[in-house]
């Protein structure tokens, strides 16, 4: 899907994960205007306690927002057949019972699953494109599917080559201190691509993670400590080390 580029900020957060205080406070310290456009890569829910929320406050706003696999998880879990039980399981082991814990109406459960499948996979801003895990380097575009969009890590994060000449990839999905070379609260950069995933539910980082792409900077709630920062994007990235 594209999006016309706005004549605001873009800005793009990756995976929340639940944690509805921290991404409140990220959105009061970056105070969107009119004309900012606020992308979320997916991986609204699941893991931490207020999952509802933050689905609610991005469907409210009516901010841009991809399908990550933990919404993969929820809507196969919840599908238009019913519910799949073996699927629930799945999904429940994977932080789907602190998202369900977080619900206190069935309505607004199914309402927010129909709103999660109409989710696209992917933005194309121009020199920016937004997916929740990645692209399969050996695939064209059309080739792809949501097993590699949501899905993918190794193969994507171990190309040597840039899969766009002229767009950066910027993604979720895989935690960035999981990449070689990369330090807690980092922002990891391969070869074309940026992942902003900096872990906030994760005790060993805590950081949710927001990129202004107009002007190359990065601001960062911790959801533990609740300390704000604010860098220049070269400031606080790390090139992972294939």
């Amino acid at each position: 899907m594209s999006q016309a580029k706005p004549g605001g900020r873009q800005i793009v957060i990756g995976d929340v994960h639940g944690q509805y205080a921290a991404l409140s406070q990220l959105l009061e310290a970056i105070a969107p205007g009119v004309d900012d456009r606020i992308y979320f890569l997916g991986d609204l829910v699941d893991r931490g306690p207020d999952s509802a929320a933050v689905v609610e406050l991005v469907r409210h706003h009516d901010y841009y927002c991809l399908r990550g696999n933990h919404e993969e998880m929820m809507m196969a879990a919840f599908s238009q057949k019913g519910l799949d039980t073996s699927k629930l399981l799945f999904w429940g082991g994977c932080g789907g019972q602190e998202t369900l814990a977080s619900y206190t109406s069935q309505d607004l459960l199914w309402e927010h699953v129909r709103w999660l499948q109409t989710l696209p996979l992917y933005f194309d801003l121009g020199d920016l494109w937004l997916v929740h895990a990645g692209v399969d380097p050996t695939l064209t575009l059309g080739e792809q599917t949501s097993q590699e969009f949501c899905w993918i890590r190794d193969l994507f994060h171990q190309s040597d080559e840039p899969y766009f000449a002229d767009k950066t990839i910027v993604t979720g999905h895989t935690i960035s201190f999981t990449l070689p070379g990369v330090n807690p609260g980092q922002v990891a950069q391969g070869v074309g691509w940026l992942d902003i995933d900096t872990g906030a539910y994760h005790r060993r980082s805590g950081w949710l993670t927001a990129l202004d792409w107009t002007n190359q900077e990065v601001w960062q709630v911790n959801t533990f400590s609740r300390d704000c920062r604010h860098n220049p994007l070269e400031n606080i990235t790390a090139m992972i080390r294939l």
